[in-house]
Order: structure tokens, then sequence, then C-alpha cells
């Protein structure tokens, strides 16, 4: 419900993804909504920066004002110093929530908007409680504005939400934002997995535009490779038929991977795709002569579930690429993936093999 004469509010945006049914809602109340982010939290600096940028492209779309705060991680590290081992809804969440709608009331107080929200109210993982208690003390530390305190998850947004994520086909992060939100949520490969499956069916619609961009950027990376190792795709995998057709038109060895008994993997020239076969796992395979002059390749195309900022690449579970990759330590490698499967941390074990680059 609307108050009475509010007609503009300062919205703390946490992500798109949570704030794109609010404001879609406000807007058709009559409430013109500025945007605030100001999300010091978001850990590490790469996840800030994707989650920035789509709050940033949502706004534009809508013709909407978006305001970009400071990030500051370390002040935000002070902030919460000592409740770094508090569980999820603890002190730390509620402290993180007063010092950013702390500068959310400032903000609003300098801009002369009378009136102050938040998107975390939107989300069934956050504290209500907790949230209108850090808005209520912002408000009355800063004077001359008023928290709205809201409960976004009603009246059918949560399920609009869901919707607008696949229309805009926004990155859909997997974790609150900070690291000890990350790491204390014990998350385990298994589980990440099933994220990424989740997410995976959350995109569906928008899977053959992602590759065609990821694909792209790609042909911009590699600079003409003359041996190249890639991979047949699987149908939740970024699709690289199209580069690999192109870059086979241009002259380049094209090597593809197949399964053998024993749980190794090894190379084998294609040309097209008469030269293949359904092998392990319903995987198209190539059916020529193995490759054995490793040390020509120059790019490696690696598909995965998951990637974090430092590299680390979550497989699907059976440990063929990181054999093979252990026993090619000179290939240089590119992790390929939909935006949406970059994480901000990767569980990892001691045989697990980091990526030198990852795309996008």
């Amino acid at each position: 419900m609307v108050p009475d004469g509010v007609s503009e509010v300062l919205l703390h945006a946490c992500c798109a993804p949570c704030s794109s049914a609010i404001v879609e809602w406000l807007m058709a109340n009559g409430v013109q909504p500025v945007i605030y982010y100001f999300n010091p939290n978001i850990w590490p600096r790469e996840e800030y920066e994707i989650r920035k940028e789509e709050s940033k492209r949502h706004a534009a779309s809508l013709g909407i004002r978006w305001i970009d705060d400071d990030y500051n991680h370390n002040v935000w590290l002070q902030g919460v110093c000592g409740l770094e081992g508090e569980p999820e809804r603890g002190r730390r969440c509620e402290q993180c929530f007063t010092l950013r709608l702390m500068a959310a009331a400032r903000k609003a107080r300098e801009l002369g908007i009378r009136y102050f929200a938040t998107t975390l109210a939107s989300s069934r993982w956050k504290s209500l409680e907790q949230i209108e208690r850090a808005g209520l003390a912002a408000e009355q530390a800063v004077g001359d504005v008023t928290f709205w305190a809201q409960n976004w998850r009603k009246g059918g947004l949560q399920e609009r939400r869901n919707q607008l994520l696949k229309e805009y086909g926004f990155y859909n992060q997997q974790y609150c934002g900070c690291e000890f939100s990350a790491r204390n949520g014990a998350l385990t490969k298994p589980l990440l997995r099933q994220q990424m499956r989740d997410a995976k069916r959350q995109h569906q619609e928008q899977l053959s535009a992602m590759s065609a961009e990821v694909v792209s950027k790609l042909l911009l990376r590699m600079n003409h490779p003359q041996v190249l190792m890639a991979y047949w795709p699987l149908p939740d995998e970024v699709d690289i038929r199209p580069l690999i057709k192109h870059l086979v038109a241009e002259g380049c060895t094209v090597l593809l991977p197949k399964v053998l008994d024993d749980e190794r993997m090894e190379l084998r020239r294609y040309a097209s795709e008469a030269d293949l076969a359904e092998g392990a796992f319903h995987i198209m395979e190539p059916v020529g002569e193995p490759y054995n002059e490793d040390d020509q390749i120059q790019v490696a195309l690696v598909p995965g579930m998951a990637f974090d900022a430092a590299g680390h690449r979550l497989g699907r579970g059976r440990g063929y690429y990181d054999r093979f990759l252990t026993a090619h330590p000179h290939l240089h490698t590119i992790g390929v993936c939909f935006p949406f499967q970059r994480v901000a941390e990767v569980p990892t074990e001691e045989h697990d093999v980091c990526m030198n680059e990852v795309c996008p």
C-alpha cells in the first residue's frame, strides 16, 4: 500500500532481480523510484560489478534515474568486525542492513526525497523484522526522511520477480553477497550444481542468445588459433558449434575429447559432423584417430557448471577434465559458461584444475 502523498521514493536496490517487480509495482501505482545502488558488502569485486551492471541495465531500460554509490568493502568489513561467524539472519546481517540503509537515508535527505525503501525486503532469506529495525534506525539517526517498511513478497510480487528474471535474462546470484554468507552457508559441490541446474531452467529461453554473445567474445579473445581443443556442447552448455564451424573454415585444427573406458579423455580431430558418433554419457564424440601432438595446442575451451573469479571450475563430478588437464599442464585454458554461471566462490579440492581465463 502506498503511503498518502508519496510520489517519489529512493529505492535502495541490492540487485536487478529483486528490484524488477518492485519497480514495476511502484510505477504502476504512481510512485517514481530513484534507484540507489549501495552494496559494499558484496564480495568479490567481480561479483559486485556484475550485479551493479545488471541493476544499471535494468534502470536504463525503463528510463529511471540510477545512482551508484562508492564500493568500499574494507569499510564494510570494519562495520561488521567481530560478527563474521554469525549465522545468516544473525547480528551480522542486521548490522549490514543498518550500514546500507543509513547511507540510503542520507542520500534521500541529500536529494530532498522524503521516503526511502529497500529491495532487501523482497528476499525470503532475509528477516523482515531486522530490515525494518535497520530502516527505522536509519530514519531516526538521519532525520527528515521516512523509511517505507513494505513487505515486497506479497501481492504476487515474488512470482512476478521470477517472470521478469526470465524476460530480462538477469544474472541471478546464488548467495546474499558477502564472503561470510558464501562461506558460512557451507556451499558444497552438489548444492552448487543443483543451483546451476535450477538457474539454467530459469534462463532456458535465453540460453541461445547468451550462447551467441559468448561465442562473439571468444572470437575476439582467441586471436586466430591454429590448433584448438574444444568441446561438443550438451543442450545445457554454451553452444560453441558456430565457433567450431567458423574456425574449421579458417583452417584451424579443431580437436574434441573422447572419453575412454578407463576414465581418461583423448583428443581427436574434427572436420565436420560426419566425424561424430554418440559416445559416453550421450555426448557426440569424434571417431577419428587420436591426436598426439599436444604441444601444438594453443587454446583449450573447457565447459563447466560454474566458475569463480579465481578461475576455479565446477565440473559435473566425474573428473575427466581435471585428469586430462593435470596431464597437460601447458594448455592455456578458457572456461566457457553462461554469465549466470559466474559465482563468487567454487568449492575446490586439491585435484581441481584452475582455468587461465573464464569467458564471459
